[in-house]
């Protein structure tokens, strides 16, 4: 009777854990959210939110609050569901358009990092969520910043997370939807008490150097993008947020 109760109690926690509202630590509600973008439609599906850009094909950025208890789950296994993202009027990129490109799907929410969700890891393959990245480069360098993101999440208690492409004109393609093909990558990296962070520009190709050689400030990702981060601080303590960062807060495993 007892081994009931108890696997009763515990299918019930992960239940409740799969699908209550995520509690954000600081109390800025939507801090992580960037200034939107021209025209883009803003989406927010169960575990992170979208700016999605029609002209590309795919998202300038992808926010979301990763907490320790998130980067540390494996509670579910990818899906590898890749498929159109319902929720874009537009209609978002194609498994198609992928196809025989020579480049992979690249995940800018990794899936990794929504394994403690059913809902959060399926809507991870949405297209919306991915752009053309070199294979080298998908499995290789960005594959280390997310797996060092995780730590630093673990470290830190939660980290806010905002990543994407860096989108700019004449951009090559791939499809009949013409998805661009970016020549750099930007990942923001802020401590949930929004004392501490870091941002990473990695150019899509193979790489070598370790992480700390791509680390920048977040207003050189600002110069670069166009995009305004973390708009809902107040003045002071954005500047002092995005205009400096310190290597030493900042433990580096890759």
């Amino acid at each position: 009777m007892k081994t009931k109760i108890f696997t009763i109690l515990f299918i019930s926690s992960i239940v409740l854990f799969n699908t209550s509202c995520k509690k954000k630590p600081t109390e800025i509600n939507n801090v992580e959210i960037p200034a939107e973008v021209g025209s883009n439609q803003i989406i927010e599906h169960f575990a992170y939110t979208i700016s999605y850009n029609e002209m590309h094909e795919q998202s300038d950025w992808v926010v979301y609050l990763l907490t320790r208890e998130e980067a540390t789950s494996d509670l579910f296994d990818r899906t590898d569901n890749f498929r159109p993202d319902p929720d874009v009027m537009s209609t978002s990129a194609e498994l198609n358009d992928y196809y025989l490109s020579g480049y992979d799907r690249g995940h800018l929410a990794p899936a990794a990092d929504m394994a403690w969700s059913e809902t959060a890891m399926s809507e991870s393959f949405f297209m919306s969520n991915m752009s053309p990245q070199v294979h080298s480069f998908n499995a290789g360098k960005w594959f280390s910043l997310e797996k060092q993101t995780r730590i630093w999440a673990d470290i830190y208690n939660g980290v806010y997370v905002v990543v994407g492409p860096i989108l700019e004109p004449d951009l090559p393609t791939i499809g009949d939807n013409e998805v661009s093909v970016p020549k750099f990558y930007y990942k923001i990296i802020v401590s949930n008490d929004l004392t501490k962070g870091i941002a990473f520009v990695m150019p899509n190709e193979s790489l070598d150097s370790s992480l700390v050689y791509y680390a920048v400030s977040i207003s050189e990702v600002e110069d670069m993008t166009g995009i305004d981060f973390f708009p809902k601080l107040r003045k002071v303590d954005e500047n002092k947020l995005e205009n400096s960062f310190n290597l030493n807060d900042w433990e580096f495993s890759y």
